[in-house]
């Protein structure tokens, strides 16, 4: 094993050496040299151009950046991070890929390329960044013209979708639970006292969005334009903060029906221990025996009796609005996962598969032949039986020769293989098996509320601020280096 490295690097090594002595000696005579001088001096330009457009991406988004530091001072800047918390975060990690591109086409250096492993990898994570916006800003152009010329149609429908969830749901609901739901016998006054707190809400709230509702043309164009400029993640993520707003009155109604849901599951609990003659003890988290007074049974029998009784009109309009608000975030949970799972997804690897298969393999295995050669020289190979194999392990023998051969043969990576990886890991990052359950027991119990973690990405960048001379000079070197791949002579 130790001889068979030294020949792998020995082999690597010389590969290197080859590869450097045609890029310096190789010479083209006559036309071709002329062809290739023609071909370094357009790239020049076109690496040129490149660098200029981007330093003037480089320019706009440092200038972006520097007025909403100024924002800060406002504290408008923290508005919108709260409000739109998925839309600035990716806008913010796209900024950063708009900034990084040339330092992830740099060129490598000569002892990368020694080994053909590193050089395969290095190779992949040079051109996941551009790969990976390419396709993000492809599907919101295809996203975003088509809203752009239909903003009014979707308006409209919006509106009569929103309309239909207000009065159909909300209200309906709500009137609803005021009665006999399902044909259980609540509450009559605390029912009607929830009911006309949630109506109210949903009254004031519908209001407000009336109002507001002629700035929803202008949101539509907007979105289709986020989606045009930085991609379908972040029109999507503007989608999640904008369902978020405006259901802010479904979660507010949770959040209080779960506040009141709580304190009642809660003094049940301690009023059924007072009776067990069972203390909490918060110091230890344990249950100690301890002797209650006839007065505190007295009080606690007086206290239990409304509380246990109040409690199921209690819990089902904590079950109503638990149900709309868990519809709601379990929308935008799958939103947010599908953006997580552009971001992860290796396009450059994808294409490359697509490609060319050979170059993903997984395994190999050996494929048992059996040759015929005549007595004219002819051979015929096949896929032995095995009573062939029999008959040539017996040593039998014909007018031909027959041998068995063993083919090498690989296996290779399917779609899936290649792009789930880096899937799997985010997935299981975000939702794992401890989260789900202890949500599910919160909501049971009514002290947590179902929240969208957020988007996940595939790295971190930090905001980079340099000149913007050096900048421009870094896009041109890294634009000018990818001229020609590092093996393209080593074939010759």
């Amino acid at each position: 094993m130790h001889s068979l490295t030294c020949v792998i690097q020995a082999i690597n090594s010389a590969n290197a050496a080859r590869v450097l002595f045609y890029g310096h000696c190789h010479a083209e005579p006559g036309l071709q040299f002329f062809i290739v001088c023609m071909f370094s001096f357009t790239w020049q330009l076109f690496a040129v151009c490149v660098a200029s457009l981007s330093t003037a991406i480089y320019v706009v988004l440092q200038s972006s950046s520097i007025l909403f530091s100024c924002l800060s001072h406002i504290y408008i800047d923290v508005i919108l991070a709260k409000v739109f918390n998925s839309t600035v975060k990716n806008i913010q990690f796209r900024c950063c890929q708009l900034l990084y591109w040339p330092i992830f086409l740099q060129d490598q250096s000569l002892r990368s390329w020694s080994s053909v492993e590193f050089a395969e990898k290095a190779a992949l994570h040079k051109h996941s960044m551009w790969s990976n916006v390419l396709v993000d800003v492809l599907l919101g152009i295809v996203f975003g013209i088509p809203l752009w010329f239909m903003a009014e149609p979707t308006w409209l429908w919006v509106t009569n979708f929103a309309h239909d969830f207000t009065n159909v749901w909300l209200r309906s609901g709500c009137v609803w639970l005021m009665g006999n739901p399902a044909g259980f016998k609540l509450n009559t006054e605390l029912a009607g006292v929830l009911g006309m707190i949630s109506l109210n809400a949903i009254q004031i709230w519908s209001t407000l969005w009336v109002f507001m509702g002629f700035l929803f043309p202008y949101f539509t164009k907007g979105l289709a334009l986020c989606g045009i400029i930085f991609g379908l993640t972040s029109a999507a993520a503007l989608i999640v903060d904008i369902i978020s707003l405006v259901t802010m009155h479904v979660l507010a109604l949770h959040l209080f029906l779960s506040l009141l849901y709580s304190t009642q599951i809660q003094a049940v609990s301690a009023l059924w221990r007072l009776f067990r003659g069972i203390k909490g003890n918060p110091l230890r988290h344990r249950l100690d025996s301890y002797d209650f007074t006839v007065e505190q049974h007295v009080v606690g029998s007086l206290l239990f009796t409304p509380i246990l009784l109040l409690l199921p009109t209690t819990s089902a309009f904590y079950i109503f609005f638990t149900i709309l608000h868990t519809s709601v975030s379990f929308m935008c949970i799958v939103v947010e996962a599908a953006i997580s799972f552009i971001h992860a997804t290796t396009y450059a690897q994808i294409f490359l598969w697509l490609k060319t298969r050979k170059r993903f393999p997984s395994g190999v295995w050996f494929e048992v032949a059996l040759c015929q050669i005549s007595d004219a020289g002819a051979v015929n190979c096949g896929n032995p039986s095995p009573g062939e194999l029999q008959k040539t392990d017996n040593g039998s023998s014909s007018s031909k020769s027959t041998i068995l051969v063993s083919f090498l043969q690989s296996n290779y990576l399917n779609l899936g293989e290649v792009a789930w990886p880096e899937n799997r890991y985010l997935l299981y990052s975000s939702f794992s098996k401890s989260s789900i359950s202890s949500s599910a027991y919160g909501l049971l119990i009514g002290k947590s509320t179902l929240y969208a973690p957020g988007p996940s990405f595939p790295m971190k960048l930090p905001w980079i601020v340099i000149p913007w001379k050096e900048y421009w000079r870094l896009c041109r070197d890294s634009v000018y280096a990818c001229r020609e791949y590092p093996y393209s002579n080593s074939r010759q």
